[in-house]
């Protein structure tokens, strides 16, 4: 028999009557309406399949709305209760099911939070007049839920989890949780009624979960396995903490298969980055909240939230803090994770870095894009083959995240591949955030990717900048320019003074910089290192011309961004124009005035430069050019993934 490195994790759990072949479950992550019809296009069954095909042994799915009319949040909303929307379901399940995993439906319904252009239903009342309340966190007026509208509600539910089991689903998760309406009901916070389904009763609380629980038990019978997601505290004032989320679980434990423990309420800005953990978590944040419901109840008990670190869900399981645990980000990082770890693979893993960049992606794309993963949100493309490859010289300028990835997907093609890097080591600027604490996944696949790259067939030099005549002696039939930036240098009177430095060299010399500091600009560059020069010791000040902080396109980053900007008192000051840099600090212009910010180093983050020049002296140099990253324009790690991917994937067509 083979040894098993995590045998917790790898041990079979039935639920119900259905037998899951290991303890990691894919947790929902969306998918949306791309089409603007109503319907899934197929993109969405390979996206969920693919996590099957990594060893998942559960894929829960998008947010499935159970009453379009009442309970969509938005246009891109996929409802169950559409018109043939069977065919769309049915296609996701056998997909997901054909790699031997359980294919599980979420079953949601917003709220308060439905159809947010209009004044819809939502649990509060002051009594049982079901009149009109204004409330705070949802940003306008609801309309209570009569008795009519709470048994159209459940039964709504019951009918999205039939539907669901007749669509070939082997299990139904309903999304109590994170704000939304069920989770409305539990929070007293929104819950103010006084009749039966409300108050401060947990009891009340519970009995619209209850209430839904129960029918869906009645629609799918006996065995079919029930899941449901709970906010195990609400994690903000006002809200109900681990005591009411024990007491909760109790209520429920005998009318569901799974306690799915979370925390929070993404509908609350300063707790978004604890139920969506950031970069700047420490993994497996959330635990602690599964593991103390799992001493008060006897049903299966699954955590969720920052959970890639193998040992720490081999303990987990172990240690009974749960029996189960659940991956959003890290199986859309790599949907492999499963098949890697139980084949002794482990370091062959790319974890996720928790940038949310994916989150983003979704929200603004319709589909989620990784920044570390090329193929997520493009798995129907990647499902099939493409025609072999003829075989070409490929000669690669630039050793960063591009250039590193466009070798490893030329190589992988059967090419003939020569990457060169002006530096010393491969993996480029963001080499300079290797001791940052919060980049630490960051870190580890850049190097991942540079092992991939030495232990290849792949011709390697180093120190060595591209040339027009290093290009005609190698006479290669393609080249990819991945020559990334450089930083801007802003035109500020006593720029160069030694005690300035650019962000890219304060990140490597901590030492050289004193004890206070001030950085000139606001963007994630200058954030990101103002917080880690704080976590060294620094006292630091950004002073940003504009009137915010400008978050490259993920927004959803900044939210995290902002609760440690609070948590390490991080002084950001708005428009404000530095007019020169002089001995002993900044001399800066606010509403017309003047002033001086004392500092003993200053240091820019303005933005990159591209290092055009140099790539487009290679234009002419081979018969196929083509340019990725940064030398194009600026460009976030997703970006710059994407283009190498794509455009080395795609070579050898002629």
């Amino acid at each position: 028999m083979k040894n098993c490195q995590y045998p917790n994790l790898f041990s079979p759990i039935v639920l119900g009557n259905t037998l899951f072949r290991n303890r990691i479950f894919a947790s929902p992550t969306g998918y949306q309406n791309l089409n603007g019809d109503g319907y899934l296009s197929e993109g969405a069954t390979a996206y969920y399949e693919r996590k099957a095909r990594g060893g998942a042994a559960s894929v829960t799915s998008f947010e499935g709305i159970v009453d379009c009319e009442l309970g969509r949040g938005g246009a891109t909303h996929i409802c169950l209760d559409t018109p043939n929307i069977s065919n769309n379901l049915s296609r996701i399940a056998y997909g997901v099911k054909s790699y031997g995993a359980v294919a599980s439906l979420e079953l949601q319904h917003t709220g308060m939070f439905a159809n947010r252009d209009l004044s819809f239903f939502g649990a509060s009342s002051k009594g049982i007049a079901y009149g009109p309340v204004e409330c705070e966190l949802a940003g306008r007026t609801i309309q209570a839920m009569d008795e009519a509208i709470i048994e159209r509600t459940i039964k709504k539910f019951a009918q999205g989890a039939g539907l669901a089991k007749r669509c070939g689903f082997g299990m139904v998760t309903v999304h109590a949780g994170h704000g939304w309406l069920l989770h409305q009901f539990l929070s007293p916070l929104t819950n103010t009624r006084t009749d039966k389904w409300g108050g401060p009763d947990v009891e009340n609380r519970t009995r619209l979960i209850i209430a839904v629980c129960d029918a869906i038990r009645k629609e799918v019978g006996p065995g079919f396995p029930i899941e449901i997601r709970l906010s195990g505290s609400e994690c903000y004032d006002g809200g109900f903490g681990i005591e009411d989320g024990i007491a909760i679980a109790k209520q429920l434990e005998s009318h569901v298969n799974l306690l799915h423990i979370s925390a929070g309420n993404h509908e609350v800005e300063e707790v978004f980055a604890i139920t969506h953990p950031s970069m700047f978590t420490e993994d497996g944040c959330n635990v602690k909240y599964a593991a103390e419901i799992k001493k008060h109840v006897s049903t299966p008990v699954a955590t969720v939230g920052a959970l890639d670190d193998p040992e720490l869900m081999e303990e987990i399981i172990r240690s009974g803090k749960a029996d189960i645990v659940e991956m959003a980000r890290g199986l859309l990082c790599d949907p492999d994770f499963p098949n890697k770890l139980r084949s002794g693979n482990e370091d062959k893993i790319i974890k996720c870095m928790r940038c949310l960049s994916c989150f983003s992606s979704e929200l603004t794309n319709g589909e989620p894009y990784c920044a570390l993963n090329p193929e997520t949100g493009r798995e129907l493309e990647m499902k099939y083959a493409i025609p072999p490859a003829l075989k070409k010289k490929v000669l690669i300028a630039g050793g960063g995240i591009g250039g590193m990835q466009a070798a490893l997907t030329c190589a992988d093609r059967g090419h003939d591949v020569i990457l060169f890097e002006k530096s010393n080591r491969l993996g480029g600027v963001l080499r300079c955030e290797e001791a940052v604490a919060f980049k630490k996944n960051l870190d580890a696949y850049l190097n991942q990717q540079e092992k991939r790259i030495l232990t290849s067939n792949i011709e390697v030099h180093l120190d060595t900048p591209v040339t027009p005549a290093i290009a005609e002696q190698i006479n290669p039939d393609i080249i990819i320019a991945a020559m990334g930036a450089e930083p801007i240098k802003p035109s500020i009177p006593g720029i160069e003074n030694s005690n300035v430095f650019c962000a890219q060299d304060a990140y490597t010399a901590i030492e050289s910089i004193g004890d206070q500091a001030v950085i000139i600009g606001a963007g994630l560059v200058g954030v990101e290192l103002g917080l880690h020069l704080i976590a060294n010791g620094k006292k630091v000040k950004i002073v940003e011309l504009t009137d915010h902080i400008n978050d490259g396109g993920n927004f959803l980053h900044m939210l995290g961004l902002k609760y440690e900007i609070l948590k390490r008192n991080l002084d950001i000051q708005f428009n404000t124009n530095v007019k020169e840099i002089i001995e002993d600090g900044v001399v800066c212009e606010v509403d017309g005035l003047e002033k001086v910010i004392k500092a003993d180093t200053i240091i820019y983050a303005v933005g990159q430069k591209p290092r055009r020049d140099e790539a487009l002296a290679l234009n002419f140099c081979a018969p196929e050019y083509y340019l990725v990253g940064d030398v194009i324009a600026s460009r976030d790690i997703t970006s710059a993934n994407a283009e190498a991917f794509m455009t080395a994937r795609n070579l050898g067509r002629f």
